[in-house]
């Protein structure tokens, strides 16, 4: 088992701008910013900066008007010129537009720029292929209707972000408990892309058993990860993760139905004949003489000593114990009664 850090990761680099409170607001969100982005292309040289005042610099994309950059954007601007983002941001915006008139190059293959209103989002060579967030966040919609984002965490974080660079989801099915080897797990995954290039597309899947309020995910089994880098076959990934979550569905609803005909069995299959029986089965089973008298006591109550209701006395029991370690302990020692109705 191992601990997962994505959502955590996350938590603490979020404004609280961007958060967002369920996967439909999410998702409205992701649709307006896609229908309010365009992409622009123009060859290198049609493109240039101006300055608009002593500290704002304007990129002007041919014909179609002059822009403003946010920090990811004049970043890949500094990139294209092969310049020191630090240093052009000590300039005065004449003395910026001038190194960037002398060292952006020229050449015969367009650019790509993605703006959203009168700011510029990314520029992007030929070799790079956008994938739109609201698409994914319609697979989630459509193929992840169980899954919600976890409790909130202790700064507020929802594990659903969406900001000018990326977008991130952490969502967990809250009622997908199945028992594993005798443990209680739930499936969750982790999405995450990009449109303007800042990361990969991917997700990541897996079955947890607690998440902190630090969105730490712990003690997590069958961890599956898939990411693609955005070139020109990245659309071809959205199948690939329709299957990954469709797959993370089939196996919870079959583990549930086959955690259903244990329960079955168990609520029909008898422990023992008689008290004397049974208390020598929860001895073997490691179950302490105080303990074996107060789950005989709950059970007998139920009419039957079937392997169900010691279970469920056993569990009702270790509720009551202060000791963190002594539950752990009471619910493994019941989890291993249920094993034998499997």
């Amino acid at each position: 088992m191992s601990n997962l850090t994505r959502a955590h990761f996350e938590l603490f680099r979020r404004t609280p701008d961007e958060c967002f409170s369920s996967l439909r607001e999410l998702g409205e969100h992701c649709r307006a910013q896609k229908e309010q982005s365009f992409d622009r292309w123009h060859l290198p040289q049609a493109i240039r900066s101006r300055p608009l005042a002593h500290e704002r610099l304007l990129l002007e994309a041919g014909a179609d008007g002059a822009f403003e950059m946010n920090a990811w954007s004049f970043g890949q601007l500094c990139q294209l010129a092969k310049v020191s983002k630090d240093t052009v941001n000590r300039l005065s915006a004449e003395t910026a537009a001038r190194v960037f008139e002398e060292t952006l190059p020229a050449g015969k293959k367009p650019l790509q720029l993605l703006t959203e209103g009168e700011s510029v989002r990314s520029i992007h060579g030929t070799a790079y292929t956008r994938l739109h967030n609201a698409d994914l966040v319609a697979i989630l919609h459509e193929f992840a209707t169980d899954f919600g984002p976890p409790q909130k965490a202790m700064n507020g974080g929802t594990g659903l972000y969406c900001g000018e660079e990326d977008m991130f989801c952490f969502l967990i099915d809250p009622l997908g408990w199945v028992e594993i080897n005798g443990e209680a797990f739930a499936p969750g995954f982790f999405l995450w892309n990009s449109e303007v290039g800042k990361r990969s597309l991917g997700i990541e899947t897996f079955w947890f058993q607690a998440v902190c309020q630090n969105h730490i995910v712990w003690d997590a089994i069958e961890v599956i990860e898939f990411a693609r880098k955005h070139t020109a076959n990245v659309h071809e990934s959205l199948s690939e993760i329709r299957r990954i979550i469709e797959a993370l569905v089939q196996k919870r609803d079959a583990r549930r139905d086959g955690f259903a005909k244990v329960v079955r069995k168990a609520m029909e299959t008898r422990l023992g004949d008689d008290a004397e029986d049974v208390a020598e089965i929860l001895a073997k089973a490691g179950v302490g003489q105080v303990l074996r008298k107060q789950a005989l006591e709950l059970a007998r109550a139920q009419g039957r000593f079937t392997i169900f209701a010691l279970v469920d006395a056993l569990t009702r029991l270790s509720g009551e114990f202060n000791n963190a370690g002594d539950r752990t302990e009471a619910d493994q020692k019941a989890g291993r009664l249920l094993q034998l109705a499997a």
